[in-house]
């Protein structure tokens, strides 16, 4: 990030932090809508489930961080208390396009691929963003905890269904993220294990 900044600054162009990352986020927004991102990242349920998501969640976090530091604090302590508000909308966007029905939809119909595109930064990368530093360390690991299980299920659902979950994959597409899915989950958690015995621990930022 600070050597981008710096490139930036020498190529003639001045801007702070929170501009690169919103900006960072547009671009990324920008790139993965493209017709050939689209079609490489959704043609493997693994990489539509496992990169093309988590990477528009993480446009929206990017925009989410660039834009929380305008936003008054006063309006957004009392929309937003201690992170709860926008949790819930984030969490609700997972499990939507968790679902599916709707992942499907998204393939077929044009429709739903820009709902796709503009909900899922909207909706989860920038609540995230903005309610992540209100969180207790207890509530992020609430989240964490709840992430892994979800994965984990996903994962089981996709592997132990007799039949294809997702009409446009097929079954031995769902096997492999299914399995996948588990794999990650169990390392996830392997880490955070790791971190609770062996890392250090940042307490949440006061607003």
């Amino acid at each position: 990030m600070e050597a981008a900044m710096t490139l930036m600054r020498k190529a003639g162009f001045h801007c702070d932090r929170m501009h690169l990352q919103s900006a960072l986020g547009v671009v990324l927004i920008g790139v993965l809508s493209l017709p050939h991102s689209r079609a490489a990242l959704e043609s493997s349920l693994i990489h539509h489930m496992l990169i093309q998501i988590p990477l528009l969640v993480l446009s929206g976090w990017l925009v989410g961080k660039g834009v929380v530091d305008r936003i008054s604090v006063t309006s957004l302590k009392r929309w937003n208390e201690r992170g709860v508000a926008g949790l819930i909308v984030a969490l609700f966007g997972m499990l939507f396009w968790m679902i599916p029905r709707w992942l499907d939809a998204s393939l077929s119909e044009p429709l739903w691929e820009v709902i796709k595109f503009v909900s899922i930064p909207l909706m989860i990368g920038l609540p995230l963003a903005i309610s992540w530093p209100h969180l207790s360390s207890f509530a992020r690991a609430v989240v964490w905890s709840n992430a892994i299980s979800m994965l984990l299920f996903i994962g089981w659902l996709y592997v132990s269904a007799p039949v294809r979950v997702c009409n446009n994959y097929l079954v031995n597409q769902q096997e492999e993220f299914g399995y996948t899915a588990m794999v990650l989950s169990l390392l996830i958690a392997i880490y955070w294990v790791g971190r609770l015995f062996f890392g250090r621990w940042e307490e949440p930022e006061k607003h």
